[in-house]
């Protein structure tokens, strides 16, 4: 019969041998969150961002940057509200040629929110 020493050790044995089972290593993590997750959604979204700065006079472009994009909304945070107002004006013709230029990322809107530093 095991005594209560030996039952704990053979315990934490087990314990820390199921435990190592469960080990991953972090560049394989990484490795695949890039693969599945990030690299898609790069491709998917990085012609956005590059058309986005071409659309824009160079004065309004250092003024907003793109924040985020999902479901189906591109949120812009502009640093000044007169620069808000002016992006609302043009922003059917800024969503047409996004839609025209990038149909992948099916982009059916544009928010506007104004934040305190749009360009760093």
């Amino acid at each position: 019969m095991m005594n209560q020493d030996e039952q704990l050790r053979g315990t934490v044995k087990y314990q820390r041998k199921r435990y190592l089972d469960r080990v991953v290593r972090l560049g394989d993590v990484t490795r695949e969150l890039l693969e599945n997750r990030i690299s898609p959604q790069q491709a998917k979204f990085a012609p956005i961002a590059e058309l986005w700065s071409q659309l824009l006079p160079d004065e309004l472009g250092r003024h907003c940057k793109i924040v985020d994009i999902s479901g189906g909304q591109l949120k812009v945070s502009v640093d000044l509200p007169v620069y808000m107002y002016e992006l609302q004006l043009c922003s059917s013709e800024l969503l047409g040629e996004l839609q025209r230029q990038c149909p992948r990322a099916h982009i059916k809107k544009i928010k506007f929110v104004v934040g305190s530093k749009a360009r760093a």
